[in-house]
């Protein structure tokens, strides 16, 4: 893990403590590493109940209740998929917010409108749900690091 990925995950951990906010992660193309950022923050059991990494569709419909309808009509690499599971993650827990990730890291699995890098994000508390599709650079390690870091940028905007 990088400094950079470190600091964030901490300021996040602050954040949530002074809120008194627990936190919850749905994750595909990152494959727990929010959570394990998150964790690698000494104390973080004051501030993070959860996390699932959900990487196969039915996976993401058994634990978090994201309807096979909706990655048939949209793919699974989608902001109504990442809100989908980012809403699963808050009801099949005790967070009060979560955040998910859903992509394609590569090397392979591009799909037309969909090229290697789109990941989308999902952060949602019981009244919202803020969504993004962004498209990173290299390969499938700085994709899925890129992803890692905007996650928690992410929450750190979304709880403020």
């Amino acid at each position: 893990m990088t400094n950079d990925i470190f600091d964030l995950a901490a300021r996040v951990g602050r954040a949530l403590q002074e809120k008194g906010l627990l936190l919850s992660t749905a994750e595909s193309c990152t494959g727990g590493g929010v959570a394990e950022a998150v964790t690698d923050i000494a104390g973080s059991t004051a501030w993070f109940d959860c996390g699932f990494v959900t990487y196969s569709n039915a996976s993401k419909t058994s634990l978090l209740d994201v309807p096979a309808a909706l990655m048939a009509q949209l793919g699974t690499v989608s902001e109504e998929v990442a809100a989908a599971m980012a809403s699963g993650a808050l009801a099949n827990s005790n967070a009060h917010v979560a955040v998910s990730t859903t992509g394609i890291a590569g090397p392979s699995g591009a799909v037309p409108g969909k090229p290697v890098g789109t990941v989308c994000f999902a952060w949602a508390d019981a009244d919202t749900v803020h969504t993004e599709r962004l498209v990173f650079a290299g390969n499938r390690q700085a994709v899925r690091e890129q992803s890692v870091a905007h996650a928690l940028q992410g929450l750190l905007r979304f709880i403020a």
